[in-house]
């Protein structure tokens, strides 16, 4: 009857020892919920880049497109000549 119970007693710690503490399952979880955020900042200043290249971008054919238009017009004027 003792080994049994020393038996029970040894497996029952054994398997306490084996459970995960709550301090663990906590640091964990922080873990987890930082590696989120840092993906969402991530992701947020991916997409506000991709806004500012496309911003620029469009700046820059507008440029480009008002210097085709001097260029058309100061065609128009000396044809007109």
């Amino acid at each position: 009857m003792k080994k049994v119970a020393v038996t029970a007693l040894v497996l029952s710690l054994g398997l306490a020892a084996c459970q995960p503490k709550a301090e663990d399952n906590a640091a964990a979880n922080e873990t987890a919920v930082e590696n989120n955020a840092e993906t969402d900042v991530n992701a947020a200043a991916n997409d506000a880049t991709a806004v500012a290249d496309n911003a620029l971008n469009a700046a820059d054919n507008a440029v480009n497109s008002a210097g085709n238009a001097v260029d058309n017009a100061s065609n128009a004027v000396g044809n007109a000549q």
